[in-house]
C-alpha cells in the first residue's frame, strides 16, 4: 500500500495542538481537488493555518476577529471534536480520489489531545482498507549537541549534550528558535519556539512572550488542553510582581479552559491566589467575576449556587463602577452586568434577566460607536434573545437572533437557535434553511443533523430522516435520542429486527430510557408476544408515568391479553394530562364498551367527536353505540 505522506512525527513539543493534523495537511492538500478542500477550509485552516493563502478563506466570525481586549467569547470544547470528524472526512475522501494510502505515525504517544483525538476519531471511522494508520517507535537517539537542539529534543539526551556550559546550552536554544522564527510559520510558534526560549538566554522576557502569544492563540482557537499547559509554563516565569500580565493574560487564560473542560475546583483556587496575592482592582473584579460564573454554571450540580454567584458577580459590578477609565468603566460594568442576568436566569428570575441585559444593550448603544465592541454587542444581543425564548416571546426571541446573525452571519451557533425557534413557530422550510446553514459554516454539528433528521422525519421524508440520523451515529455513537428517533422509524417502515437492533444498542448507552422501552414494547407486540411486550411498556411507565406512548401502548396490549382493568387505568391516567386527545378516548371508549360500561363509552365518544368530527371510526362507534 502507498504512503499519503512520509512518517508523520507527532511529539506535541514540534507544533503544539494538531501537530500531525498539520504535517499531513500541509503535504496533502495543495494537491487535493479544490472542491474537496473547500468544503473544509475550516478544519484545515484551524489545524494548519500556514495554508492561509493556499486554502480558500474560512468564514469568518467576530469571535475570530474580535482583538484580544475585546474577546467576550470563546468556542464550546465540542469543537476540536466537529474539526477531528471533518479532517477525517477530508482524509477518507482523499483516499477515495487517490486510492488505498497508509499513514505511518511517530510519537503517538507524545500527541497533543487534539491529535489524540483525531486519532481516535480516524480508527473508529476510516476503512483501513483505503487509508490505514501505522504507529512506530520513535526516531533514533542522537549523539551531536547540535543535532539534538535541531530535532528539538525529541530523543533521549545525549552526553555531549549534557557535557556543553549551561550558556553554550542556552546559546544553541537561541539559535534553533531564531531559525523557527525565521520560517514565520503560526503552528512552530505553538510547540518547539516556546520550548526552545524556555531554555535560551532570556526565559523571563522572550519566552514570556512566546509563551504568550501561544496561550492566546490557543484559548481563541478551544485548543485548552494545550492552553492550560503553555499557561502553567508561563507563570513558572511570571510573578506576582506583574500581576497584570500574570492573571489578565495569562492565568485567566488558563481558568477559562479549566472551567471549559469541567475541572472548575482548580480554576477556583487560582481565583483565590489571585486574590491573595494581587491588590490591582482589575484582577479582583476578574476573579470575582469569574467566580461567580463557576458557582452559576460550572461546578457540578451539587455546588452550584445562585445565591453565592451574585455576590461574587455583584463584587465584581461594583469594582467596574469605579474605574477610572470611563470607557473601561462602561464596557466593564455592561460585561458584569451580563453575568448578573446569567445569574438570574440560572434563579429562575426571567424578567430581571430581561431587564439587565435590556439596559446592557442601552448603555452600551449610548457610550460606544457603532463599530466598537461588536462582539460584545453581538453577544448580549444573543443572550436576550435566549431570554426572550425562555419567556414564551418566541417573536421577540426571532428578532433578537436575526439581528445577531447580520451582525455575525457565521457564527454557526445563532443559526441552530434560529432554527430551533423557527420550528416552534412551524415555519418548518426556514428552519430546514437554518440547519443547513450550520452544517455549511461548521463541521460535523451532529445536533443539527439531529434536528433536520427530526424535521424531515415530521415530514413524511423518511428516507432523508434515516439519511440524518445514520450521520448523527457515525458521529457520535452515544446519542442516545438518534437511537429513538431510528428505531421508531424503523419500525413504521416494518423492519423490525433493525427497529431493535437500535433499542438494544440505545439500552446499553441508557437502561432506563421510557422511549426506548415503548419502542421495545410496540416490537414484541407486532411479533406477537404481548407478555414481553407488556413487560417492556411496564419498563416505561416506571421511568415516566405521564409518559403517553407508554401508558397507550401498555393499554393497548393489555386489551390484546383481556387485561380490562389495567388498560382503562392507563388510558385514564392519560386522558387527565391530555383531555383533548380524540384518539385517547376512542380508545378508552372501546375498553369501556368491552366491560359493558356503555354510558362511560358514549360520553368518551361524544368527546371524540366534538374533538375529531370527521373521523369516521369515531362517528361509526358513535352511532353504533347511540342506536342501541
Amino acid at each position: 500500500m502507498r504512503h499519503l505522506t512520509p512518517p508523520v512525527n507527532a511529539h506535541r513539543r514540534l507544533r503544539g495542538p494538531y501537530t500531525m493534523a498539520g504535517t499531513i495537511l500541509r503535504a496533502v492538500v495543495p494537491q487535493a481537488p479544490p472542491d474537496l478542500v473547500a468544503a473544509h477550509a475550516i478544519e484545515i485552516l484551524s489545524a494548519a493555518p500556514e495554508l492561509h493563502g493556499v486554502v480558500p478563506a474560512a468564514p469568518e466570525t467576530l469571535t475570530g476577529l474580535a482583538v484580544p481586549a475585546e474577546r467576550t467569547r470563546y468556542y464550546s470544547r465540542l469543537r476540536t471534536r466537529r474539526l477531528a470528524h471533518g479532517i477525517t472526512e477530508f482524509l477518507r475522501d482523499l483516499a477515495g480520489e487517490l486510492g488505498p494510502r497508509m499513514l505511518v505515525i511517530e510519537n503517538a504517544d507524545q500527541a497533543d489531545p487534539t491529535d489524540t483525538e483525531l486519532l481516535t476519531v480516524m480508527l473508529r471511522r476510516l476503512d483501513p482498507a483505503m487509508l490505514s494508520l501505522r504507529f512506530v517507535a520513535a526516531a533514533a537517539e542522537t549523539t551531536d549537541a547540535k543535532a539534538y537542539v535541531d530535532s528539538d529534543c525529541l530523543s533521549e539526551e545525549p552526553a555531549a549534550y549534557r557535557a556543553l556550559g549551561p550558556d553554550e546550552r542556552r546559546r544553541l536554544h537561541d539559535r534553533r528558535a531564531d531559525d523557527l522564527e525565521r520560517a514565520d510559520e503560526v503552528s512552530l510558534r505553538l510547540g518547539a519556539i516556546p520550548y526552545h526560549r524556555e531554555r535560551g538566554t532570556d526565559p523571563a522576557v522572550r519566552a514570556v512572550a512566546a509563551l504568550r502569544f501561544a496561550v492566546d492563540h490557543c484559548s481563541v482557537m478551544g485548543f485548552y488542553d494545550a492552553t492550560i499547559d503553555l499557561a502553567q509554563r508561563a507563570r513558572r516565569l511570571v510573578g506576582w510582581d506583574r500581576p497584570e500580565l500574570r492573571y489578565l493574560f495569562i492565568t485567566s487564560r488558563m481558568t477559562t479552559a479549566l472551567a471549559v473542560l469541567e475541572r472548575p475546583a482548580e480554576a477556583e483556587v487560582l481565583y483565590q491566589e489571585a486574590r491573595t496575592h494581587s491588590v490591582v482592582p482589575a484582577v479582583h473584579m476578574g476573579a470575582a467575576y469569574a467566580t461567580g460564573m463557576l458557582y452559576t454554571r460550572h461546578h457540578p450540580p451539587e455546588r452550584r449556587d445562585q445565591a453565592l454567584a451574585r455576590g461574587w458577580v455583584n463584587q465584581a459590578v461594583a469594582i467596574a463602577s469605579i474605574l477610572q477609565n470611563p470607557r473601561e468603566r462602561v464596557f466593564q460594568g455592561v460585561f458584569m452586568q451580563n453575568g448578573l442576568a446569567l445569574v438570574e436566569v440560572h434563579d429562575n428570575n426571567l424578567p430581571e434577566a430581561l431587564r439587565l441585559v435590556d439596559d446592557c444593550i442601552a448603555r452600551m448603544d449610548a457610550f460606544f460607536e457603532p463599530g466598537e465592541h461588536r462582539l460584545h454587542r453581538s453577544v448580549l444581543r444573543y443572550n436576550r434573545g435566549q431570554v426572550n425564548a425562555g419567556l414564551g416571546r418566541i417573536e421577540d426571541a426571532l428578532a433578537d437572533y436575526t439581528a445577531v446573525i447580520e451582525a455575525d452571519p457565521n457564527w454557526p451557533e445563532y443559526h441552530f437557535d434560529r432554527a430551533n425557534l423557527l420550528r416552534r413557530l412551524d415555519r418548518d422550510d426556514e428552519a430546514l434553511a437554518e440547519y443547513e446553514t450550520v452544517m455549511r459554516l461548521s463541521p460535523a454539528f451532529h445536533e443539527a443533523y439531529y434536528n433536520r433528521g427530526d424535521l424531515r422525519a415530521s415530514q413524511g421524508d423518511t428516507e432523508g430522516a434515516l439519511a440524518d440520523f445514520d450521520y448523527v451515529l457515525e458521529l457520535d455513537p452515544d446519542f442516545v435520542d438518534a437511537y429513538v428517533n431510528r428505531a421508531a422509524l424503523r419500525l413504521e417502515q416494518g423492519e423490525l429486527d433493525a427497529a431493535m437492533s437500535d433499542v438494544q444498542a440505545g439500552l446499553a448507552r441508557e437502561p432506563g430510557n421510557p422511549h426506548l422501552h415503548v419502542i421495545a414494547g410496540s416490537i414484541r407486540a407486532e411479533r406477537g408476544d404481548h407478555q414481553s411486550a407488556l413487560a417492556a411498556f411496564d419498563h416505561a411507565v416506571r421511568a415516566d408515568p405521564d409518559l403517553v406512548t407508554a401508558r397507550s401502548g401498555r393499554a393497548a396490549v393489555a386489551i390484546e391479553m383481556g387485561q380490562n382493568d389495567l388498560a382503562e387505568r392507563d388510558l385514564s391516567h392519560v386522558i387527565t394530562k391530555f383531555p383533548a386527545d380524540p384518539t385517547l378516548r376512542y380508545n378508552r371508549a372501546f375498553v369501556y364498551r368491552r366491560t359493558g360500561k356503555r354510558a362511560q363509552a358514549l360520553a368518551d365518544l361524544d368527546v371524540a367527536a366534538e374533538l375529531a368530527p370527521d373521523d369516521p371510526d369515531v362517528q361509526l362507534a358513535r352511532a353504533e353505540l347511540a342506536g342501541r
